[in-house]
């Protein structure tokens, strides 16, 4: 890795001066299809090489799977237990490079797995010490044994009966919407066109090749060329795979079997403290987080497979109180039904990987799985947050080896700091509510509004969204309606569902300021509070 990351900062984004650019562009080296981790993670890494890009995203930047994590960035303590240690090792890396890229979007974590059994503190607490040895000179701290008196005072809601003791040990965590969208704001900075709200239609092909898409613009289809084309929709990928379509490949098997997680929000107060709690074995073998998030606390998750896809996936009533349940069994003073401010559903990409005539596979990590087909269309799918950037290089390397992009040395974005990342060699004052911002934060107050708050939290008066800061989504950040605002410039949506509904109308009379005729102030306003009210209730 490179030394301390400069401060940066993105220049205002013209949606129509980005459109022009792709109608007047010479063919792209390459056009990545999806604006979520991994599509935005590519068009950056082929930016800063000096390749041409053009990414498209259908609806907003990380509007599917990549804003609905469970914020955190990992080296997978699981895989650790299943002897996987070069996945882990990789996803160690990862997480050094992400919080060293972005401080002002991801930090350090503390969790603690407390004990209830007089076995679980040594056999958890080995494992993480391992966890810790892998991580070496990238370590965010020493895993530590507690006692049951210092694992209650770490985690002042926790369950005292039966109490044995604990172990902490360190992880990350992040704001996974906001660092797409200075993934993608990035990529602009380094030359890359990136466009939200711009879904493609179709693929072009010469001769029985791949050679471009046709991107639906705000005046029409418009034909865009490209050497290469990465098909990064995530859970949608079979879709475009269907495009590519001909006679001698028409019954192909789907790539992907969506699987969702629910993640339920609730006040600080029933998980105070700077710590995370992590179960590793519920009663069904699954997985507990109590994290603290942006004020709020995060609870979850669930794994239960699906038989489609979903834009805004609702939760199953079992998922709910699987979590309100399993959380009641380790929390002193659990949270009830009506105690949940937003309730959100994130569809998890599981690959079942395989081979198509003609074409290759080629399996680079149990994470993700990189696919060319016999038409030279590049597949990506299936990983997680923390590795989003090793999945860039590894997608461009398969790339150059194909013949489909020219050879060139990676490794740039390794040290590459994104728009907003501050300078350790100095201190930046950042303004209450506006640490996301880091380096940003500056700009951010220097626009109308920026004593205006909209929103603050009512448990803590911690303000969480100005006027200003409506105005510099839409100024910087490319958003174009409430929703892009709301859910993922903000991340209001995600924290309380209700308030966020209630601000809608503020929001669009903002947006109609800064965007005039290119946003409809009453049908966006309407159409968040019809999302919203699906976060507000639970099944």
């Amino acid at each position: 890795m490179s030394g301390p990351a400069q401060t940066t900062h993105g220049a205002p984004l013209d949606r129509a001066a980005l459109w022009a650019r792709v109608r007047a562009a010479e063919p792209f080296d390459l056009v990545v299809v999806g604006g979520g981790a991994t599509g935005c993670g590519l068009a950056l890494d082929a930016a800063a090489r000096g390749f041409s890009v053009a990414l498209f995203e259908a609806e907003d930047f990380a509007k599917g799977t990549s804003s609905r994590a469970t914020k955190l960035l990992h080296g997978g303590v699981r895989y650790l237990a299943q002897g996987d240690v070069g996945l882990v090792r990789e996803a160690l890396h990862e997480r050094a490079a992400v919080l060293h890229n972005a401080p002002h979007l991801a930090s350090r974590l503390p969790f603690v797995m407390p004990s209830y059994h007089w076995w679980e503190r040594g056999f958890y607490g080995m494992g993480l010490k391992a966890y810790d040895l892998l991580a070496g000179s990238r370590s965010l701290g020493d895993t530590e044994f507690l006692s049951a008196g210092r694992t209650k005072t770490l985690l002042p809601n926790v369950r005292a009966q039966g109490l044995a003791g604990g172990v902490r040990y360190w992880d990350a965590q992040f704001d996974d919407a906001r660092l797409a969208v200075a993934l993608a704001r990035t990529a602009a900075a380094h030359g890359a066109v990136v466009l939200n709200h711009a879904p493609v239609t179709g693929l072009l092909r010469e001769q029985g090749l791949v050679r471009g898409v046709t991107v639906r613009g705000p005046d029409g289809d418009v034909h865009v060329l490209a050497r290469c084309v990465v098909n990064a929709t995530g859970i949608w990928v079979d879709a475009l795979r269907d495009m590519d379509r001909d006679v001698d490949t028409p019954h192909r098997p789907p790539l992907v079997a969506p699987s969702q997680g629910v993640h339920l929000v609730v006040d600080r107060g029933f998980w105070p403290g700077d710590h995370a709690l992590l179960v590793p074995k519920t009663r069904d073998d699954r997985v507990l987080f109590a994290v603290p998030w942006l004020g709020k606390t995060l609870l979850g998750t669930t794994d239960t497979p699906r038989d489609r896809v979903q834009h805004d996936p609702l939760p199953l009533r079992a998922e709910v109180d699987f979590i309100l349940d399993e959380s009641a069994r380790y929390l002193s003073r659990p949270p009830g039904r009506d105690d949940v401010r937003s309730v959100w559903v994130g569809m998890r990409p599981l690959v079942k990987p395989q081979a198509e005539d003609g074409g290759d596979t080629k399996a680079l990590s149990r994470e993700h799985t990189v696919l060319v087909g016999r038409s030279g269309l590049v597949t990506v799918t299936g990983g997680k947050w923390t590795t989003y950037r090793a999945m860039a290089e590894d997608v461009l390397t398969r790339c150059m080896a194909r013949g489909l992009l020219p050879p060139r040395p990676g490794g740039a974005t390794a040290g590459l700091p994104l728009v907003g990342a501050q300078a350790t060699h100095r201190t930046l004052v950042v303004p209450p509510g506006a640490h996301l911002y880091g380096a940003e934060a500056q700009t951010l107050q220097a626009l109308p509004g920026a004593d205006r708050w909209l929103w603050r939290d009512p448990e803590s008066d911690a303000p969480v969204l100005s006027e200003a800061m409506v105005r510099f989504a839409a100024r910087h950040e490319l958003a174009a309606s409430v929703e892009d605002v709301l859910a993922r410039r903000s991340r209001l949506l995600f924290l309380d569902a209700r308030a966020a509904a209630g601000l809608a109308d503020d929001v669009a009379a903002i947006l109609a300021e800064e965007l005039g005729d290119d946003v409809d102030a009453a049908a966006s306003s309407a159409a968040f509070r019809t999302l919203a009210q699906g976060y507000a209730t639970l099944p």
